[in-house]
């Protein structure tokens, strides 16, 4: 099992935040202070210079850490996370299934980001595991598998940005 953390801003509907879920079931840990992050972790970036690919499971071990903020917050956030040496990597082309953004490419809450991550790192039952505790969880994976199963079985950040043109309309 891979450690999940999210630094959370408070920005968002309690009722609806998907991080929040994850930490009442034990499956994310949020901070609100981004100095309890953890060093050298995985950073879900969707600015990244890389995107997150199979070659990344050796900086996993120390944990994937979502900002679950507003963009404004974001720029801010990222500012103090450059002394954490983390390793920010995109996640490629997939379709959200929540509620909010079902079918928007790219736009995914926190949970489908883990979700995502977790399976492209080759940690599927782990992804079940979180998809599981949402309605549209098992959706996000049944609308994403082709990409997801590419992705999972790409050797590097190369290989998955060309992947992820296969996927593009």
């Amino acid at each position: 099992m891979l450690p999940l953390y999210v630094y959370h801003a408070r920005q968002d509907d309690p009722k609806k935040c998907s991080a929040r879920r994850m930490q009442k079931f034990g499956l994310a840990i949020l901070y609100e202070a981004v100095e309890k992050l953890p060093y050298g972790a995985i950073l879900l970036n969707p600015m990244a210079k890389k995107a997150l690919s199979p070659a990344d499971a050796m900086y996993a071990k120390k944990g994937i850490v979502v900002l679950d903020c507003t963009w404004d917050e974001v720029e801010r956030v990222f500012t103090l996370l450059r002394p954490k040496r983390m390793k920010e990597r995109a996640l490629p082309y997939l379709l959200a299934s929540n509620p909010v953004n079902y079918g928007k490419p790219f736009m995914l809450n926190s949970a489908e980001a883990f979700v995502a991550a977790l399976y492209i790192l080759g940690y599927k039952e782990q992804a079940l595991e979180v998809a599981r505790r949402f309605k549209w969880g098992e959706t996000f994976l049944t609308l994403n598998k082709e990409p997801l199963e590419a992705y999972a079985s790409a050797k590097d950040s190369e290989e998955i940005v060309a992947i992820q043109k296969e996927f593009m309309p």
